[in-house]
């Protein structure tokens, strides 16, 4: 793992990682409902952001899950979705896993309420998920892109239903959405599909660092 071992996670304030995300992540843009946010250092400096915070329609997400309990607001508290992770190129090889890794067991230590992880990956601009499979991270939906669109001066939104733009003219990009989930209470049990990582060539959702790339080409 070689340097990646050197680097530390920490919590650090929202207005830091929102300045790193908007710098380095791909889509220049924040989640302005994370509220937990890590920061990655190596050599004294923020190399990564892995921001945390509760999904934008969480009512339809948390039963996902089964965690045991029936109580729909403490089934609220009991779970987070990584909505935003930026890393520059400083960092070594398998950082992002190990970065992930770290913050998972720092949860667990200190909010041991929270019994599981939501994440996306935006297979139709960035990738189809690398990092959270080398994380344990379980594919649970391979979805067709409905939300990313291009509008008419070019820029990319996501479109929900609190959205402000104007989406006259645009355009829906061509892609796809995986849905990931991680058990850090492994009593709990995912109601939904365990989907093997070979459906994602097999629906042609493969996409690396902004590419269309299968699974398949990459391990050749």
């Amino acid at each position: 793992m070689g340097r990646a071992k050197e680097i530390i996670v920490k919590v650090i304030p929202s207005k830091i990682a929102n300045e790193f995300v908007k710098k380095n992540h791909y889509s220049g843009k924040v989640v302005n409902m994370s509220t937990l946010h890590f920061g990655c250092f190596l050599d004294n400096k923020l190399h990564g952001v892995m921001s945390y915070g509760p999904p934008m329609d969480k009512r339809n997400v948390l039963d996902l899950v089964n965690t045991g309990l029936t109580d729909l607001n403490k089934k609220w508290n009991e779970m987070l979705e990584l909505n935003r992770m930026a890393f520059d190129d400083y960092l070594p090889k398998y950082s992002e896993s190990r970065c992930i890794a770290i913050s998972i067991k720092l949860l667990k230590k200190n909010a041991p309420q929270i019994k599981w992880i939501l994440s996306y990956s935006d297979a139709t601009q960035c990738g189809d998920g690398t990092i959270y499979r080398a994380s344990g991270f379980k594919l649970t939906q391979i979805n067709k892109n409905s939300t990313i669109y291009k509008l008419s001066n070019g820029d990319i939104v996501a479109k929900r239903g609190d959205s402000n733009y104007n989406f006259k003219d645009s355009e829906a990009l061509k892609g796809f959405q995986n849905r990931y989930i991680y058990l850090i209470d492994k009593n709990c049990k995912i109601n939904v599909e365990i989907l093997p990582f070979s459906e994602i060539d097999k629906k042609g959702a493969g996409m690396y660092k902004g590419k269309k790339i299968a699974l398949s080409e990459r391990k050749s």
